[in-house]
This record gives C-alpha cells, sequence and structure tokens, in this order.
C-alpha cells in the first residue's frame, strides 16, 4: 500500500441511490486499497446537506494537517475545498460528473431559478470549483463545457469511471427474466434501459420513434425510476405498447443484474437536453461487464464510455433510422450477447476496471502533492 494520505469528502454516498453516490463509493472503496483514505460521506441524501455541509467542513478543517491531499466527489462542495485552501497549503482536487459544471446552462426556469443558477454560475463554477489544483472530469464533453467556462485547460484530466467488473456478475435464465418482467419471452429480442429516468436518457424519445418501427418481437424493458416517468408511461400509451414495453420501476440491485444477464442488447438513447447532459453514463460499462453488449447515442460522455465495436455501438443522437438499422442489423445472426458478449466483457476488463482507474486516481494525487511541494 501507498502511504499516501488522502481525506475524501462525499456529499452523495450510499445506502443513498445514484449513479455519483456508486462512483464514490467504488473510488473510496478502491483508493482505499493502495493509500490510506479518510472518508466523510452524506449518508442521508440530498435533504441533509445543508447539514451535512458544515459539519464536513468543520471535520476537514481538524483533520487536514494530518493528510496530503483533500478529494471531494463532487463539485457541490467546492465551496468547502475554498476555506480549506484559506488555512492549508495542500493539493485540493474535486471529481466533475458534468452536471455540476453545466448546471445552469439552460435558460428555463421561473426568476428565482435564474437568480440561483446565475450565483450558481458567478461563485461555484467562476471562484470555487476554478479554485482547485486539479479537476478530474469523468468525461471529455465535462472538460470542453468547463474550458468554454474559461475554467483554464490545465486544470483537467480524463479519468473515466471504473466498474467491479465481478460485483454484478450472476447466472441466470430466460425464467428468471420472465418472473422480473412478467411477460413471456420466448421468440423474444429483449432491449432494456436501466438507471434513473431523467429526460435526456432519450426512453420516452425510444419508445416513440423507435419502438413502432421494430418487429412484434422486439420487447423493450425499462428498469428505473426518475422524473420522466409520467413522459415515458404517457409514450407507451400513445403508441399502444403496453404489450411490447415492460416499465418496472425501480427494482433491487439483484433483480438489475438478473436483467443485464438475460437481455440481448442494453439501449442508452440519450437526447440533448439544456443545462443537463450525461458526464459518463456508468450503467453502460456496468452492463458491458456483464456480457451485455450496448447501443447508445453517440454524444457526451457515452462517446468515452462506449468504444465502438468494442463494447458497444453508438449511432446518432434522435434518428430513430439509424437506431432501428442498427438493431437489426446487430439481431442479424441472432442475440448480440451471443454474438459479442464475452467480448465485450473482456474489454470492460482491461479499461474500465477499478483496480486499473484506482491507480490512474493516485497517480493523479500524486501528482498535486508534487506540484504543490515544488
Amino acid at each position: 500500500m501507498n502511504n499516501l494520505k488522502i481525506l475524501f469528502i462525499s456529499r452523495a454516498y450510499p445506502p443513498t441511490v445514484g449513479g455519483i453516490e456508486n462512483q464514490n463509493y467504488e473510488l473510496a472503496t478502491w483508493l482505499g486499497e493502495i493509500a490510506e483514505i479518510k472518508i466523510i460521506a452524506n449518508t442521508r441524501g440530498r435533504k441533509f446537506l445543508p447539514v451535512f455541509a458544515p459539519y464536513a467542513l468543520l471535520r476537514a478543517l481538524f483533520l487536514m494537517p494530518r493528510y496530503d491531499a483533500l478529494l471531494i466527489g463532487d463539485g457541490t462542495l467546492a465551496i468547502l475545498s475554498w476555506i480549506i485552501k484559506l488555512f492549508y497549503k495542500k493539493p485540493t482536487l474535486c471529481v466533475v460528473h458534468g452536471l455540476d459544471i453545466n448546471y445552469g446552462s439552460s435558460s428555463l426556469g421561473v426568476w428565482y431559478e435564474k437568480i440561483l443558477i446565475k450565483l450558481y454560475q458567478t461563485f461555484w463554477i467562476g471562484v470555487f470549483i476554478k479554485s482547485f489544483d486539479k479537476l478530474i472530469a469523468v468525461g471529455n464533453e465535462t472538460i470542453k463545457v468547463g474550458i468554454e467556462k474559461n475554467i483554464p485547460a490545465e486544470k483537467f484530466v480524463f479519468i473515466p469511471n471504473g466498474v467491479d467488473t465481478e460485483k454484478h456478475l450472476v447466472q441466470a435464465t430466460q425464467t428468471d427474466l420472465e418472473k422480473i418482467i412478467g411477460k413471456s419471452t420466448a421468440d423474444k429480442k429483449v432491449l432494456m434501459t436501466s438507471g434513473r429516468l431523467a429526460k435526456r436518457k432519450g426512453v420516452a424519445w425510444f419508445i416513440s420513434n423507435v419502438m413502432p418501427k421494430l418487429d412484434e418481437n422486439f420487447l423493450y424493458v425499462v428498469a428505473g425510476a426518475g422524473p420522466d416517468k409520467e413522459n415515458i408511461s404517457q409514450a407507451i400509451k400513445n403508441n399502444r405498447l403496453e404489450n411490447r414495453v415492460a416499465m418496472l420501476g425501480y427494482i433491487p440491485d439483484e433483480d438489475r443484474n438478473i436483467l443485464w444477464a438475460t437481455a440481448d442488447l442494453f439501449v442508452q438513447p440519450n437526447i440533448k437536453i439544456a443545462g443537463d447532459m450525461e458526464g459518463f453514463g456508468i450503467s453502460v460499462i456496468e452492463a458491458g461487464a456483464c456480457r451485455l453488449p450496448v447501443l447508445a447515442s453517440n454524444m457526451e460522455g457515452l462517446k468515452d464510455a462506449i468504444k465502438e465495436g468494442k463494447n458497444g455501438f453508438l449511432v446518432e443522437s434522435e434518428n430513430a433510422e439509424a437506431y432501428v438499422q442498427k438493431i437489426n442489423e446487430l439481431f442479424t445472426n441472432g442475440s448480440p450477447r451471443e454474438t459479442y458478449g464475452q467480448k465485450v466483457r473482456d474489454f470492460v476488463i482491461e479499461n474500465y476496471q477499478w483496480k486499473r482507474i484506482s491507480q490512474i486516481y493516485l497517480s493523479e494525487i500524486e501528482k498535486a502533492i508534487n506540484n504543490k511541494r515544488s
């Protein structure tokens, strides 16, 4: 183990469910295998943040003399780093996921929301986030947006999200799948999407524009909850696809793992939404680790997560014909899982395994410490 000592603050941490929560947990866990990590984490969700933030600041001010560097799990707590730097000459680093840089880029919202957005853009991005010694971006699109907001390019480094390649791998059968979705999968070609149902994920768009153009034997399984749930439900009704789309809502990890082990193709049909962006897309590499190929929109962080023909395939966003053509092509010789599954898993293991990603993080933290000392 490296003798480096890192203080890690996360405002989003399990058991709260979410992409940043999982990423922060895995990062802290795997970094803890190769360095000494002290974690200050908010495990009670967003509502507890106004209490957690001052608590974390006081603890960090007390603990920093014992540690070599401060790492913060996302840009929401950037003000803590700015304050700590007033007292200590220790390097501070932050993982930036996309929305923490891009928040407020849309002109939508009522007057008080616009004021909050203006304050965030001016102070959080212009002062607090810019004050970090190093910003670790999970996607290159995040770096692009950051530079457009006048954050110096030299502050950024791209490190992709990682995945525990054994954690979600299970043995399952079509019978197990049918128990979860409540439908027969005999002679069906099963597409699936899982994760938080935000509008940018494009699920409602896919149901309205792609599913009606696919053969009747295609079944689409949607697992997850989120703000776009009603739009998705309406899209199913409007297109009379109740028999071809299974909307499961939130499901336990065990059931989701069965979906990843039995579906034929994972689809991530993201669409462009002003003020919102996909920093990376952790679900697509988790699916890949379970031998499930991915078809995704060629945009934002998905371009970093999916490498064409390696762990999935990319098509133009909001191009229904391109999606239909590629899906039919992938099923030409049977299930894409059978054709590409092991190749996809091998690529994920080689490129996105947390054991490898955590070593890259440690290297960047060491560089920041050496730069500060020199």
